[in-house]
């Protein structure tokens, strides 16, 4: 039975000379399509070539080709006629997406922001964990301010000059229950330049001398600052040459800065065991330019003047009041004597409070855990502070926090006790008043002894 419907087509093997075109099929039934709920937005229909379906999920029919409907995801969907192709259709509710993308506005499933906050080309990401986040950035900052301690630590150490052996010193007291320092400011003009000298008035005389003297004990009592006028009336005792190794006799009735003069800082460390029993755990001496330096690295150190003076020697020139005083006016404070009526006591007070005021500027988190600023000072101050050769920056960092904390009053300072004037216009000490100073230091206690001036 012949099945090819005689209606004038165009059938397989004609003569015809048109091209042969798609036959009707009794036997085949295309199956209806789908209908689509009513949609709001548009479908895309693709077969091999390409085609639209507005409305309803219509959608265009390609004779070779495949379709896919994309309504729900991908979905082929395949007709096949017996020898005359597929019927494909894309369908898709919406413009690059459908319900199982969720549907945003047109934008493509792997492209819409999802519960997890999609991001472009992939699903969404889950959520930072920040407390693993702030845990790991915290292990790098306390890494990163180890190593800078541990840096700067090295750094500063390596600069420190440590010069005075105090092995040197014989016949030493027994050590107490106190740290004790022996704190020098010398007339050293070491590196400074004609210029320098001249602004900071300190004349041009070559060696160096002692300009101040302080004993500084760190107890847990209390901390004390006594300061020991440099005309203090004492004996020099008997002493080994730090330099020459020669063995020198005593010497009755000198002044204290002479020792000093003779034999350096050991001799003058041996002087002060000899005449109060006490002894020097660590020595630490600063000349004019250091001083001024460190001063100047800090930006300068607040100090109330409660009565204003002036001296020319000096060049000191303050009014009464709280003022900043910079390098040049912190030396000539510090150095002043002749504007004053009892000249070298009044000058240990003024150094005093000056050496308080500075340490409790310099010891603060703003200046050690500042580099602008702990550099600086570091610098200023190493370049020219000469210590004994035991004596470490840790050592140096705790003589400091003690003068802050007299400065702050958790400590006393005081001049040494004086009975009353000596020979060649120097000063008499109280001895009972210090022997009973020196044994409340060596036993840590309570410093109850006064200064009588």
């Amino acid at each position: 039975m012949n099945d090819w419907p005689e209606d004038g087509g165009y059938g397989r093997g004609s003569a015809n000379p048109q091209p042969e075109g798609p036959r009707r099929m009794s036997h085949v039934r295309r199956p209806p399509v789908p209908q689509q709920p009513p949609r709001h937005d548009q479908g895309y229909h693709q077969g091999q070539g390409q085609g639209y379906d507005q409305g309803q999920g219509r959608g265009y029919d390609q004779g070779q080709g495949r379709g896919y409907d994309q309504g729900q995801g991908y979905n082929p969907d395949f007709t096949q006629a017996q020898g005359t192709g597929y019927d494909s259709g894309y369908s898709s509710g919406q413009v690059y997406g459908g319900p199982q993308g969720g549907g945003h506005g047109g934008v493509p499933p792997q492209y819409a922001p999802g519960p997890g906050g999609g991001q472009p080309g992939g699903p969404g990401r889950a959520a930072p964990d920040w407390r693993k986040r702030i845990k790991i950035g915290s292990i790098v900052v306390v890494v990163g301010v180890l190593v800078w301690g541990v840096g700067t630590y090295a750094w500063a150490s390596s600069r420190m000059r440590n010069e005075v052996d105090l092995s040197k010193v014989v016949e030493r007291p027994a050590e107490g229950d106190c740290t004790t320092y022996l704190i020098v400011g010398s007339d050293s003009r070491e590196g400074m330049t004609a210029e320098e000298k001249k602004k900071l008035h300190t004349g041009s005389a070559e060696g160096k001398r002692t300009d101040s003297m302080m004993i500084l004990a760190a107890c847990s009592s209390g901390n004390t600052m006594i300061s020991l006028p440099r005309d203090s009336w004492v004996t020099i005792p008997n002493f080994v040459g730090s330099e020459s190794g020669k063995a020198f006799p005593a010497r009755g009735g000198s002044k204290l800065n002479a020792a000093y003069a003779l034999d350096g800082p050991e001799l003058l460390v041996r002087t002060v065991e000899f005449n109060t029993g006490l002894r020097i755990d660590h020595y630490a001496e600063i000349g004019f330019a250091g001083f001024a330096n460190i001063v100047d690295a800090l930006g300068g150190v607040e100090l109330n003047i409660e009565k204003g003076f002036k001296d020319k020697k000096s060049g000191a020139d303050f009014q009464a009041g709280t003022q900043t005083l910079n390098g040049e006016q912190a030396l000539a404070f510090v150095r002043t004597r002749y504007a004053f009526a009892e000249s070298d006591l009044q000058r240990t007070k003024n150094q005093q409070k000056f050496l308080s005021a500075l340490a409790n500027q310099a010891a603060t988190p703003g200046t050690i855990l500042n580099p602008f600023a702990l550099y600086p000072t570091l610098g200023a101050g190493l370049d020219t502070l000469i210590v004994d050769k035991d004596m470490s920056l840790y050592d140096l960092g705790k003589m400091f926090f003690a003068m802050k904390g007299i400065n702050s009053g958790d400590g006393k300072s005081m001049n040494m006790p004086i009975a009353g004037s000596a020979p060649q216009n120097s000063l008499k000490w109280d001895m009972p008043k210090v022997k009973q100073l020196v044994e409340q230091i060596k036993n840590d206690e309570k410093v109850t002894v006064e200064s009588n001036r």
